[in-house]
């Protein structure tokens, strides 16, 4: 049990280091901006519900939805990230999903900013200076978390173009000596026609 439990740890480490980046931002997107907006609200969280910010939801004073497109966001970065694999990543669907998502949540973010801190004077939250800035920080953190998905994204793509440029040449030295791995030359085929 001891020799099951090491490979299981080392497994999980393996795939920690692996998956850290993309797994730790998109953590950190669903908590954060959470976070932060339970502290800028003036009454308890426990007292509202899911209902209640339902109920009250408008757009130019509530700040309940910053943080649900935050949680959206990172919940469909990951499941892209999650069902994509080397040449996925490298190509471009797990970029692309990340971009799309961070740059409409970028948007929707840069419109309601002036709404809440111009327009309105604050959002659902104390009009004291803790609470204007723990607003202020739903918002920065919103949106470097949104830019810090795609700058993962690019890394991630990058990585694994690198992986398959070595996994190329790897195909490509094995194939000059033909002659004495025959098996090979049909591997070199298929790889020259994708």
């Amino acid at each position: 049990w001891i020799k099951t439990l090491f490979i299981l740890i080392t497994m999980f480490i393996s795939l920690l280091l692996f998956s850290a980046p993309p797994i730790f931002v998109s953590i950190a997107d669903a908590i954060l901006p959470s976070a932060f907006l339970s502290a800028a609200l003036s009454p308890p969280p426990s007292s509202l519900n899911f209902q209640t910010h339902l109920n009250t939801y408008d757009f130019r004073r509530s700040l309940f939805d910053v943080p649900l497109i935050s949680i959206i966001r990172s919940a469909i970065i990951l499941c892209v990230y999650s069902l994509c694999d080397g040449p996925k990543l490298s190509r471009g669907p797990y970029l692309a999903v990340a971009t799309v998502c961070s740059a409409a949540s970028l948007v929707f973010v840069s419109l309601k900013a002036p709404y809440i801190f111009i327009i309105s004077g604050g959002g659902g939250g104390d009009n004291s200076a803790y609470g204007k800035t723990m607003e202020a920080a739903v918002f920065v953190s919103s949106l470097g978390l949104a830019i810090g998905h795609v700058a993962v994204a690019y890394r991630t793509s990058c990585r694994e173009r690198r992986k398959l440029l070595v996994y190329k040449i790897d195909i490509e030295a094995v194939s000059a000596c033909k002659n004495n791995f025959p098996r090979y030359q049909k591997i070199l085929q298929q790889a020259r026609t994708k």
